[in-house]
């Protein structure tokens, strides 16, 4: 039989036979329920310690994969940079050359510019001296020593001089 507490002398209360009771039972329940798990363990097969396990390995096999992929991927874009540096350079030397030529080209122009300057200027002092000479033989004097320079010239100088009155009449 169960005792209710009772007090003493000085008015403690004193514990009596229902602790123990009480801490069996709790001790009861317990060892059911281990038990009981440990039977379901069994039963299944399964445990969540194994579970736990295999969802490790699993996750260190998926980060394996992704670091070799990573590795894969990053030696990839190593070639791929490598190439564009490669094909960046071909490209600025080409853009070296182009820019020697460009150079050379102007330099060409621009002495052919100064040769076509020159032989304009004296093309104008030829066509000058030549209006002079034609102002000075009007102006010199009678037709007779018009006619005596003409005669002067050579034959090929007086062939050349008809060509050049035919063509203009």
């Amino acid at each position: 039989m169960i005792e209710v507490t009772s007090q003493d002398a000085n008015g403690i209360p004193r514990i009596g036979l229902q602790p123990i009771g009480l801490a069996a039972g709790a001790l009861v329940v317990i060892l059911l329920g281990i038990g009981s798990i440990a039977l379901w363990r069994a039963y299944t097969g399964t445990s969540p310690e194994q579970d736990r396990i295999v969802a490790a390995r699993q996750l260190q096999v998926r980060a394996a994969q992704a670091s070799e992929q990573l590795v894969e991927k990053t030696k990839g874009l190593e070639a791929t940079q490598q190439e564009s540096i490669d094909q960046l350079q071909v490209v600025q030397d080409q853009l070296q050359a182009v820019k020697r030529l460009l150079a050379a080209q102007q330099a060409d122009a621009k002495r052919l510019s100064d040769q076509v300057a020159g032989l304009t200027e004296a093309i104008d002092g030829l066509r000058q001296s030549f209006a002079s000479a034609r102002t000075t033989e009007a102006s010199s004097g009678p037709p007779s020593s018009r006619n005596k320079s003409i005669r002067a010239r050579s034959p090929a100088t007086k062939g050349a001089h008809r060509q050049h009155a035919k063509s203009r009449g």
